[in-house]
């Protein structure tokens, strides 16, 4: 199933290392371009409509993490080829009696939301097509979502005898109860401006915006400091599992931890005396 490895993920022009068990042609599923601090991932296995095969997880997940402690890296774009984002699961891999293998297959994209999760740096899904079933779970789980208003979001599994139990996680985190049940149950897709009004993408925009407006996003975060976002992505994360109580008390001592980073230093000084700050984006 596995083919053709290479030495390591071509990122802006050199060589960062992957860690294959097996061989995959990277090439084959993503292409990796980084720009000014910002890495753009696309999803470009059309023949399969981007579906989230183990191959292609691999390759993603190496793409997500790569240099992720890098001060050069401030955000992750993720997006895909064609008019399906992806269609989730490949289904012929999980008809297989192989009990270990279907498992693994489930748990290389929970590992690949964890890390999304626990990326020092934004990620961005750009969605321009369809989203479903762990595709849609894919999407769920970037921090900020932008769709074009051509896209669509669904959790179809239902209809072919798979329960969608592992993207309800993650559109039910973010959606309301009666929003999620209603895509898991009838397995009815939600247009772009649906799945914005019950809080499952950050902002829609016509499809000849789509791109400006992922360069407005990203430009409004390399403007802050690599080190405070991620101080601040970690603790936002924690926080949602928390009583309310605990969590005011937990943020009083994350907002002391960030007054003591010299970039907050910088940041207050630069505000008082009317320049631009100097980042230092580290801790």
């Amino acid at each position: 199933m596995l083919r053709n490895l290479p030495n390591g993920l071509k990122l802006c022009g050199r060589l960062v290392p992957i860690r294959f068990a097996s061989n995959i042609n990277a090439e084959e599923f993503v292409k990796v371009k980084n720009f000014q601090g910002v890495r753009e991932i696309t999803l470009c296995h059309p023949r399969t409509r981007n579906s989230l095969s183990m191959d292609m997880m691999c390759v993603l997940h190496e793409a997500l993490i790569a240099d992720r402690d890098s001060v050069e890296l401030r955000c992750v774009v993720l997006t895909a080829e064609g008019k399906v984002w992806s269609a989730g699961h490949n289904l012929k891999e999980l008809q297989p009696s192989d009990l270990q293998f279907r498992d693994s297959v489930f748990q290389k994209l929970t590992d690949i939301v964890l890390d999304i999760q626990k990326l020092p740096v934004p990620v961005i899904a750009k969605v321009n097509g369809y989203a479903a079933a762990a595709g849609c779970q894919l999407a769920a789980s970037c921090d900020i979502i932008v769709a074009s208003d051509k896209s669509m979001f669904s959790t179809p599994g239902a209809g072919v005898g798979v329960f969608c139990n592992t993207p309800g996680v993650a559109v039910g985190r973010v959606m309301s109860r009666p929003k999620s049940a209603y895509m898991l149950m009838t397995g009815l897709p939600l247009s772009s401006q649906d799945a914005y009004v019950a809080g499952l993408v950050t902002k829609v925009v016509p499809e000849n915006e789509l791109d400006k407006t992922i360069e407005e996003i990203v430009c409004a975060i390399r403007e802050k400091s690599r080190a405070v976002i991620a101080l601040g992505k970690d603790f936002y994360y924690q926080q949602l599992n928390m009583p309310l109580e605990e969590a005011y008390i937990k943020a009083k001592a994350k907002m002391n931890e960030n007054l003591q980073l010299e970039d907050c230093k910088e940041g207050m000084s630069s505000f008082v005396e009317k320049r631009a700050p100097k980042w230092k984006h580290t801790k």
